[in-house]
């Protein structure tokens, strides 16, 4: 066959990222349709893939942001091998990209992507996974916020809701909306409240404070294990935790606090935070 005009392996390159030699090397094997030399290159990416898959990612980026005037909150974590490529702004639009679609679909998105990062690994030429996802839709009068930290090494969603309906619009609740997600993400509580920790973690801190005071009499072995377990829930709880701005001050009682100023009732309904790894 004649040869591959340059514009030719210059549109599939700006269509793939990927080499000129490669692109030309695909449409010479497609005979010059872009359409197959395009499948022949996703086929090679999974492939290089399939290779890399093994490999440890360490590093990556999370990405977490609110749309439709705070009606929806999305989060994602995708991990490659070296800060060098988490860093990098190609995969950081490649993030940006699976967060888009992490805010219009439901379910697995993993397995949806797989091209899309199987394509990608081939022009990085590193292993990536995008490792979780979530997408929270507004469940009544409020609004979600969002927060990323430390150039996409922690990333946080919560929920804040009230019982009037133009609340979210004032000052003060996008205040405490923002604010509740700068604590979230330094303060890393492990549940909600006390009822939504698991069983066995209680059990578990029990037991340790149990053999911290072995030998006590009963009776005083039972205050000091009551005793420690409400520093940890004092420690582990969101709403029972000192705010990170105020730390004599819980967030349940702030709260509160802003729930008066503005003449509502004001709950935090759910959080979801990340950090890069855990």
């Amino acid at each position: 066959m004649s040869a591959i005009p340059v514009s030719l392996v210059k549109d599939l390159r700006d269509a793939t990222n990927v080499s000129m030699m490669e692109c030309r090397k695909a449409l010479e094997a497609a005979g010059g349709d872009k359409e197959k030399a395009l499948r022949l290159l996703r086929e090679r990416g999974l492939v290089l893939a399939g290779k890399k898959s093994g490999r440890a990612v360490k590093s990556g980026l999370i990405a977490a942001e609110v749309f439709d005037q705070g009606q929806v909150g999305a989060m994602i974590e995708v991990n490659c091998e070296t800060d060098f490529v988490a860093r990098n702004e190609n995969f950081g639009r490649f993030v940006r990209a699976l967060l888009e679609r992490a805010r219009k679909e439901e379910g697995d998105l993993a397995s949806r992507v797989q091209e899309e990062v199987a394509a990608k690994i081939a022009e990085i030429g590193e292993n990536i996974v995008l490792r979780r996802h979530v997408r929270l839709v507004l469940q009544g009068p409020g609004a979600i916020g969002s927060y990323v930290h430390l150039g996409g090494k922690i990333g946080v969603l919560v929920e804040l809701g009230c019982e009037k309906k133009d609340a979210p619009a004032r000052p003060a609740f996008q205040d405490l909306l923002r604010d509740l997600t700068l604590h979230i993400a330094a303060c890393a509580p492990a549940a909600l409240d006390r009822t939504c920790l698991p069983v066995e973690v209680i059990e578990r801190e029990r037991e340790i404070y149990a053999k911290q005071a072995t030998g006590k009499p009963a009776p005083v072995l039972e205050k000091i294990v009551a005793g420690k377990l409400e520093k940890f829930y004092r420690q582990a709880c969101l709403l029972e935790q000192g705010f990170v701005k105020d730390p004599d001050q819980s967030v349940s009682a702030l709260l509160q606090k802003i729930g008066e100023e503005l003449g509502d009732t004001l709950v935090i309904r759910r959080y979801v935070r990340y950090q890069l790894g855990d």
